[in-house]
């Protein structure tokens, strides 16, 4: 297989346009697709990194990551240090917060389906339903995407997900109804955004509704496990991650 190529691509959507990153192989087959939702962090080279290392998986893939939170301009929207070290955090949460907290569930399905007929239309992605993967409040956007368009979407699967599981009218667990992919999820061991309750509670929807699933908690990981460029990171767990999600990947395509 040639070496992945990146560029960057825009997403018309019904609020305007979301800039994206597109990873694909560069030999310009069409390859089954991936929507890749990132973190609160955004698109970066972390994420563009890891987009490419899906991309040149097995016999590869075409990934896409949306910038999820374009109606506030174009990535980034606050300005990120090369590493995110825990003073930082609660600076950067300041300003990300209230765009995260913007960022409705009928938005996210919204623009989901603009992402999917993006994908749809781009002859570098192969015909037929798509993967999603997503990491923090990515979790929670893939799940969504998940059940709101199950004709579109074969398997997904979430990362170190928070409030995935809430009392909220409209918290994610609310769509196990509507999906039909494979499911996995990669809970983080000490992640108070994600307690005990609320993953049994994840359990317990998914398995009311007869999804296909796995849920797994990675001990000693905490949220954010899997991004290189913050101190969240946790190597051991993090290579965990990329063998179910690339195993989930093989099994569905």
């Amino acid at each position: 297989m040639s070496a992945v190529q990146g560029q960057a691509v825009d997403i018309p959507t019904e609020d305007g346009t979301a800039d994206a990153y597109l990873a694909h192989p560069g030999d310009g087959l069409p390859r089954p697709g991936v929507l890749f939702y990132t973190d609160a962090f955004g698109p970066r080279p972390q994420v563009r990194a890891m987009a490419d290392r899906i991309a040149g998986s097995g016999a590869g893939y075409t990934v896409l990551v949306p910038h999820v939170f374009y109606r506030h301009g174009p990535a980034p929207v606050v300005e990120l240090p090369d590493f995110i070290d825990l003073a930082e955090r609660p600076e950067i949460f300041a300003r990300i917060v209230p765009v995260m907290r913007s960022l409705t569930p009928g938005m996210s399905r919204r623009d989901a389906g603009a992402y999917l007929r993006r994908m749809a239309e781009d002859p570098l992605v192969a015909d037929g339903p798509v993967a999603v993967t997503g990491y923090c409040m990515g979790a929670r956007l893939a799940l969504l995407t998940a059940g709101a368009y199950p004709e579109r979407v074969a398997a997904a699967a979430g990362f170190h997900g928070g409030g995935l599981a809430t009392d909220a009218p409209d918290s994610p667990h609310l769509a196990a109804p509507g999906v039909t992919a494979e499911l996995y999820f990669g809970h983080a061991d000490e992640d108070p955004s994600l307690p005990p309750e609320q993953i049994e509670r994840l359990e317990e929807a998914l398995t009311a509704a007869g999804v296909r699933h796995r849920c797994e908690v990675y001990p000693g990981a905490g949220h954010g496990y899997t991004q290189a460029d913050t101190d969240a990171y946790d190597a051991k767990a993090d290579e965990r991650h990329w063998a179910a999600l690339l195993g989930l990947l093989e099994r569905t395509f």
